[in-house]
Formats: C-alpha cells, sequence, structure tokens
C-alpha cells in the first residue's frame, strides 16, 4: 500500500470535522424546529385555557348576581 501525503491525511481530517459539524448543526436545527413546535402548541393550549376561564368567570358573575 502507498502512503498517504501529509496533505491528504489533513484534507481527510478537516473533511471528517466538518461532516461531524454539519450533522451536528442537523440535529440542533431539527431540535429547534421541534421546539418552536412545541411552543405554538402550548400556546394555543393556553390561549384555550384562558377562554376557558373568561366564560367560567362570567358565568359565575351571573350566578353571584
Amino acid at each position: 500500500m502507498a502512503k498517504k501525503g501529509k496533505l491528504t491525511q489533513v484534507a481527510v481530517k478537516i473533511g471528517t470535522v466538518m461532516g461531524k459539524a454539519d450533522r451536528k448543526v442537523q440535529k440542533v436545527a431539527k431540535a429547534g424546529t421541534l421546539a418552536k413546535k412545541e411552543l405554538d402548541d402550548i400556546s394555543k393550549q393556553v390561549d384555550a385555557l384562558k377562554r376557558q376561564l373568561q366564560k367560567t368567570a362570567k358565568r359565575l358573575k351571573r350566578a353571584l348576581t
């Protein structure tokens, strides 16, 4: 087997590091997208609960007067 030159070895290491970094970036981006979706869902639930609380408060006021 022929020996690889130093330049080739360095290029391989650089490519490997770039590939690993790219995978990490993709994982972080995917996690960020998922977190945003979950946050939107939670926001919708909070809005629904707020409306429900307003309706209940309104009914309670009417019942007490």
